[in-house]
């Protein structure tokens, strides 16, 4: 780090040093790839087609081509600031303290986001396999149940919570690789024609509502504190994981729609469960929805492990209640936090579709994205660094301003509800903040004049 680091960079350095630098290349990848392939893209590609029809292969390859800007500035940022906090860490060096809280309530909505999709796409593949679930009441009454039992695992403990997400990865990606393996044989070369180029609108709806497949890179860079040479390991494994992650995404699509052609955009709750029935009958339907509500849960479950910490977090600081700090007094976790955090969810996914949701989360994670290449840019004119030598290249600067003008056109695409509620949660988290910081100011006063 630079010689004129605030005080409280270098006590958050001096903690840091006592993790241990473990985590290597195919390790980094392997979290990045296990993080961003989600429940997601058992749905998105035939909301992708419903607006750009077979022209949808082209929402996959811009939505890469902003994510290698936005890694990029991932990339040089994480090989100057090697804390633990991720995207997070990298806006509070650059930008102070309440630009990071602000970057944290903004990963805050977008959890929040993410989640209740995620449970709206389960609901969906349990009524697809059992239809009597698949009623209105029903749905609400799945829901509930998925809530209720993950907050009764992880009030129970942080290793029953942990224990419940170790099984996913390979749960996730076993069948989409089976669908992809298999289906590129069944493909329809006619069904891949593009009727016209798509229209700048048509394609950046798609755009903002597809990056919700391609988030997660951040969540996988949070431990930063613990990587071996960040410097050399973040920009590699992040590259990386995302070619990975681009040829799978576009394999998805294009065996998808190369298999259904225009009747895909007719299966939104699930579309790669009717691609593999064209080809592997209704057991490849079953063995997709099966993966599909495996995935979902199992994001759902990892969430429900980790988001609430952030409100437990937050009232730690003073910018929530204290009553929100509460310890359950038998099994230690933090309950109140876990009920507030899953009701919260719940009433967004009872209230609003995977579609609707997705895109909410979308501009929360865009607007969080904005802030890191933005920091990344003070990062490098201020030539902060840490362990050995930061990742450069010639143009290096460049990049944050293209990354930033990626994010606004992509945002230029929200509705206007979508732009008020985030607008609303960063006024509101403002003036927690800053009446926390009053209150503490107050209180040090006090205790000066005693």
């Amino acid at each position: 780090m630079a010689d004129k680091s605030p005080p409280w960079i270098q006590q958050e350095e001096r903690i840091d040093h006592q993790l241990v630098r473990g985590i290597g290349i195919p390790a980094l990848t392997a979290n990045i790839v296990s993080s961003t392939i989600g429940a997601g893209i058992f749905v998105i590609p035939a909301t992708v087609a419903k607006g750009l029809g077979s022209a949808a292969p082209l929402a996959f390859v811009c939505c890469a081509i902003a994510m290698v800007l936005f890694v990029t500035c991932f990339a040089i940022a994480g090989s100057r600031v090697s804390l633990t906090g991720g995207l997070y860490a990298y806006v509070e060096v650059a930008f102070g303290r309440y630009v990071g809280f602000l970057a944290g309530m903004l990963y805050f909505l977008t959890a929040l986001g993410a989640v209740a999709g995620v449970v709206n796409v389960l609901a969906n593949s349990v009524a697809l396999v059992v239809p009597f679930l698949g009623g209105a009441i029903m749905r609400i009454v799945v829901m509930l149940a998925v809530y209720g039992s993950l907050v009764i695992i992880n009030i129970r403990g942080v290793r029953q919570g942990a224990g419940a997400v170790t099984v996913i990865t390979v749960a996730k990606l076993l069948p989409l690789l089976v669908f992809i393996c298999v289906g590129i044989f069944f493909i329809h070369a006619p069904n891949l024609a593009w009727s016209g180029w798509p229209t700048s609108k048509s394609l950046g709806d798609a755009v903002i509502l597809l990056i919700f497949a391609f988030v997660g890179i951040e969540v996988a860079l949070i431990p930063s504190g613990e990587v071996k040479n960040p410097a050399r390991t973040v920009p590699r494994s992040a590259y990386l994981a995302l070619v990975i992650t681009t040829i799978i995404y576009l394999m998805i699509q294009l065996v998808a729609q190369g298999t259904l052609g225009p009747d895909l955009a007719n299966h939104p709750e699930a579309p790669l469960a009717e691609s593999a029935a064209t080809f592997l009958g209704n057991l490849g339907r079953m063995i997709i929805l099966a993966g599909a509500s495996i995935s979902a849960f199992g994001f759902v479950t990892s969430d429900i492990l980790s988001s609430p910490r952030m409100i437990f977090a937050f009232g730690r600081d003073g910018a929530l209640p204290q009553f929100f700090v509460h310890v359950h007094p038998r099994y230690r976790s933090p309950d109140v936090a876990i009920i507030t955090y899953a009701a919260l969810a719940f009433v967004l996914s009872i209230s609003g579709t995977f579609e609707k949701l997705a895109v909410l989360s979308n501009v929360a994670v865009l607007l969080m994205y904005l802030l890191c290449c933005a920091a990344c840019w003070v990062l490098v004119q201020r030539d902060v660094r840490s362990d050995g030598e930061p990742f450069n290249f010639p143009g290096m600067k460049i990049v944050p301003a293209l990354a930033i003008l990626a994010i606004v056109w992509i945002l230029a695409h929200a509705t206007v509800r979508e732009l008020l509620v985030t607008g609303i949660v960063l006024l509101l988290s403002s003036v927690l903040y800053f009446a926390r910081r009053s209150f503490v100011g107050n209180r040090r006063q006090t205790a000066k004049t005693d």
